[in-house]
This record gives C-alpha cells, sequence and structure tokens, in this order.
C-alpha cells in the first residue's frame, strides 16, 4: 500500500477465514421470516446538495439485492472484454454509499482485487495504479479533473494497465470525458446514477454499450418511470420528466422523520416508488439500449417566464470554455422575469493577464452566442476562487443560494 513502509501488521482475508474456523460459532440469531428485509444494515446519510442531509435507513435485503443485480448486470459487458477479475482501485470513502456498495461489496463479490487506500492522495493512488497494475478505476468528478490538471505528473507514472474508468456520485462533464480520452486513449470511460435511497444503484454503464453524456442502462431487477409536469408517465424518448423508481434495493425510508418520507415514497397500483426528484430523459444508444441521461434536480431548476433553465446545462456549456477552470449555476430572483441564471466561476489560470471584465464579456457572450435568451446569464457572473462541494464532488448549490441571499439581506439593509 503507497505510504506504508510496513505491511505486516495487514492481515489477508484468507489467513482471518482459517482463524475464524477455529473460533467457536456465534449465537444463533432468532431471526422470524424476511426480518433481514425490515432489519436495518446501514444508516448512511443522503448528500445534502439542496437540504440538509436525512439519515436513510439500509435494511441487509437492500445491500444484497443491490450488490447481486448489479454483479448480474454487469456480467455480460465484463465477459466480452474477457475480465474474469481485475483489479480495482479503493480509494473513494467507505462512508459515503459509493465506496461502501460499490467497492466494499460488489468489488470483492465479483471476485476482484481491491487495493484500498487509507486516504485520497494524488500520489499515493498512481503509485498504487503503477504498483499493483490496477486495471479499473472507480472514481468522482473531481479526481478525473485533478488527473487532467496534473498530467505531467500522471506522465511519470506507468498508468497503462487501466482500461476501465467508472465514475459516480455526480455527473462528469462531457469536456472531462472528451480530455481524458485524448489524453489517456485507452481507457474507457463510463458513468453510473444512483442514491443514497437505492442502496445505491438505479443505472450503470456497461464496458460493451458506453454512450457519453448519459449514466448508462437500468440494472437488473430494477423499474424506473418518467413522470412529467402534469403527472403523466413519459413514454416517448429524449422527453423529461421526473425519474421513479422501485427495486429491490429501495431503502426503508429516512430515520425519524416521517414527513420526508412520505414525500419521497410513494405508492400506487403497481406498489412503493422513489421519487427521485431528478429530471431525466431517455435515450437510445447505438446497440439499442435505453440509457438514461440526468438532466438536473427538479428543486433546482430555474423558472424564467415560466420556462425551465437546467442549471447542469449551462454549467457544462460555460466548462467547455477555456477561461473557466469550473463553475456552478444557480437561480437569483429577477423583478421581471421571477428568476434568472447566475454564474459562479474558478477562472482558468491562462487568464492571468486578463481583467476580471474581459472574462466576464466572454463568459457570457459564449452563452448568448449558443443557448436561447431566457437562458442567458441575466443574474451575472460572480468569480470565487473554488466551488463548494461535497466529498463526492457534487456541487453544494444550497451553499451558493445562502452566500447569495447574504448578498441580497446586506443591500437592503443599506437601503
Amino acid at each position: 500500500m503507497p505510504g506504508q513502509s510496513n505491511n505486516s501488521r495487514f492481515v489477508a482475508l484468507s489467513t482471518l477465514i482459517d482463524e475464524g474456523r477455529h473460533l467457536p460459532p456465534l449465537p444463533p440469531l432468532r431471526w422470524v421470516k424476511e426480518q433481514g428485509k425490515r432489519q436495518v444494515a446501514y444508516i448512511c446519510f443522503s448528500s445534502g446538495t439542496s437540504g440538509l442531509p436525512k439519515g436513510v435507513m439500509l435494511s441487509h435485503y437492500n445491500i444484497i439485492s443491490n450488490v447481486a443485480l448489479q454483479v448480474a448486470y454487469e456480467t455480460y459487458g465484463r465477459k466480452l472484454a474477457g475480465v474474469e477479475t481485475q483489479v480495482g482501485l479503493g480509494l473513494l470513502p467507505f462512508s459515503h454509499i459509493y465506496g461502501l456498495v460499490i467497492i466494499s461489496h460488489i468489488l470483492p463479490w465479483q471476485g476482484d482485487e481491491v487495493v484500498v487506500l487509507p486516504r485520497y492522495n494524488l500520489g499515493h493512488m498512481l503509485a498504487a495504479i503503477q504498483k499493483y497494475k490496477v486495471r479499473h478505476l472507480p472514481l468522482v468528478p473531481p479526481i478525473a479533473i485533478q488527473l487532467l490538471q496534473n498530467k505531467s505528473k500522471c506522465d511519470s507514472y506507468d498508468l497503462s494497465s487501466i482500461e476501465w474508468v467508472t465514475s459516480g456520485a455526480a455527473p462528469l462533464g462531457a469536456k472531462t470525458i472528451e480530455s481524458m480520452q485524448q489524453t489517456w486513449p485507452k481507457w474507457k470511460v463510463g458513468q453510473g446514477y444512483g442514491l443514497t435511497e437505492s442502496s445505491p444503484s438505479v443505472c450503470t454503464t456497461s464496458e460493451h454499450d458506453i454512450l457519453p453524456g448519459t449514466s448508462g442502462s437500468i440494472v437488473l431487477g430494477t423499474r424506473c418511470k418518467v413522470i412529467d409536469e402534469d403527472g403523466k408517465e413519459v413514454t416517448e424518448l429524449e422527453k423529461p420528466g421526473e425519474l421513479y423508481v422501485q427495486s429491490p434495493n429501495i431503502c426503508l425510508g429516512y430515520m425519524n422523520n416521517a414527513k420526508a418520507t412520505a414525500e419521497t415514497f410513494v405508492w400506487d397500483e403497481d406498489g412503493r416508488w422513489l421519487r427521485t426528484g431528478d429530471v431525466v430523459v431517455v435515450r437510445l444508444s447505438p446497440l439499442g439500449a435505453e440509457h438514461v441521461v440526468i438532466v438536473d434536480r427538479i428543486k433546482e431548476l430555474i423558472k424564467v417566464k415560466g420556462n425551465q433553465v437546467a442549471p447542469a446545462e449551462l454549467e457544462a456549456h460555460i466548462l467547455s470554455h477555456p477561461f473557466v477552470a469550473d463553475c456552478a449555476v444557480i437561480s437569483v430572483p429577477d423583478d421581471f422575469a421571477g428568476e434568472v441564471p447566475k454564474a459562479f466561476v474558478v477562472k482558468d489560470l491562462s487568464t492571468s493577464n486578463k481583467s476580471d471584465e474581459e472574462v466576464m464579456t466572454a463568459i457570457c457572450k459564449y452563452v448568448e452566442s449558443h443557448k436561447a435568451k431566457y437562458k442567458w446569464l441575466q443574474g451575472g457572473v460572480e468569480f470565487i476562487e473554488a466551488i463548494p462541494k461535497s466529498p463526492s464532488g457534487k456541487i453544494l448549490r444550497r451553499v451558493l443560494q445562502t452566500r447569495e441571499k447574504g448578498k441580497s439581506v446586506e443591500v437592503t439593509s443599506k437601503l
């Protein structure tokens, strides 16, 4: 393990199994039939990007179902790629649902070797990839961006073993994916989508069917439907609506929060559904498979004169401008339009010889030349040192909204 000079204190799994054979048996569990479906195994917290985090109660049945269904889904793609077992990297915190289930449960169940880093460090990660010949690199968008920003450092390590990169927890922008594949042409890059409430997998990308910009196809055993603003089910491709999910890995509910549980988990004639709060469209891949595209959070959509603007759409576009290193878009109040988009931007190092006004003008013109008028940055552009994000890379818009509201209060008090 990188950073460890002496590995003698680490015990192999096979050793633990051998030692366990000589231990006295544990007292039998006095569970009634199907208690595993109701018994809480983990309490994981939602990301809290638009509100306070909630304790999500996940049962043993939820976790086991997610592992079994995703492994079954991935079997075909792995077979086509000639992968029986591989080396994966465990660099994400196991306190997060991605690290907890995808890395510490699913990878070992597939027979994969998992190299676990004690904490994330770019140098240690690169050294581990080189030393252990890592083929599968699960990551989150901030790590992908850091790899691209430190290409010269990456070039000093042998990363030729990597073939499969999977990103989750937050959307990976098209610009980032394109840059990764230009830099490392051998790498196949896929995305997945899930929630803490779904333990976490809803859809993921198979190695044999990659459609850039999507989060892959629905995993086995999962039912989904898309509901429009009028409450009607969407059956057409490329038509947006809220994603509802039904599967055996949907959680029991929120701990000590009956109100949020009732709002998020709804019933109809087909049973219990998880309202994800995410706007999606369905798109066909060249192989004819349905892929899910995450448009944005419903709560984060900006209503400009009745028109919906997805912050993620504007962010992806703004990020493709060479003056921009990172960005986030939020809504700000407007007396005429109701709401308008405002961009918070981290400037690229290449702008060091340009004034803020020049950079701001260039960004606004870039949006105006490619987007409908109601999507223009009428709320302005503000430069900041860093975009607030969760450990998994999700933009914490509530932090920016609070910052913006503080300015409004300050202006009002001055008036």
